[in-house]
């Protein structure tokens, strides 16, 4: 029996790994007399965002939805532009995180676990990370979302190991705790220096 606690990193992606600049969005919502993060929270609300998030819309047809949601808030123009602006917000890669799991992938598979449109491997790439998991596990392909439980379960099987087996890492609280039902190792994101205390084992090899 193995003496690591597991065998297998499953990581969120955005709030982890990505992250968005809001800064243009709040701009043009101060502009049109918004109350700023409007537009994400319509953006977000489930019945608008999980079609996409399941690969059923394309983006494009996302930001219709968000331009639909504003409607009456703002002219239909502007209401477009800020859809957009949500849809094309600039994102960066966090370099301690990625750092943490490139060294974490030269002991153990990785793999991404992502509630993400289909245009995911896309950005990764753009970011210059499309080496950085073993899989990468996106509801837009698989067709489930976290914190269903069968995105896990798919999770675990490109990491060719046990549920039991896999440490998973999410920003978000719900998504942790469908992990640890399935017997995961959860950890709650907030910095790097949760993720990095969870490696610890692996970083001192």
């Amino acid at each position: 029996m193995s003496s690591r606690p597991f065998d297998a990193v499953l990581c969120d992606l955005d709030n982890v790994i990505r992250f968005y600049d809001m800064a243009p969005l709040a701009e043009l919502e101060r502009a049109a007399r918004l109350a700023e993060g409007t537009t994400a929270r319509l953006a977000f609300a489930p019945e608008v965002d999980l079609p996409l998030l399941l690969g059923r819309i394309t983006k494009e047809q996302w930001v219709g939805s968000i331009t639909s949601a504003l409607s009456g808030q703002v002219p239909q123009t502007g209401a477009r532009q800020l859809g957009m602006a949500l849809a094309d917000a600039p994102f960066r890669a966090d370099a301690a995180v990625v750092t943490l799991l490139r060294r974490a992938r030269r002991h153990m598979p990785v793999v991404l676990v992502t509630n993400a449109a289909l245009e995911v491997e896309r950005d990764l790439e753009s970011m210059g990370l499309a080496d950085l998991a073993d899989h990468v596990v996106s509801s837009a392909r698989v067709g489930v979302a976290k914190p269903g439980r069968e995105i896990y379960e798919i999770a675990a099987r490109r990491a060719g190991t046990a549920a039991s087996r896999c440490l998973f890492v999410d920003d978000r609280l719900e998504n942790i705790e469908a992990a640890i039902t399935l017997g995961m190792t959860g950890v709650h994101y907030h910095e790097p220096a949760d993720l990095q205390k969870a490696l610890g084992f692996l970083l001192n090899d």
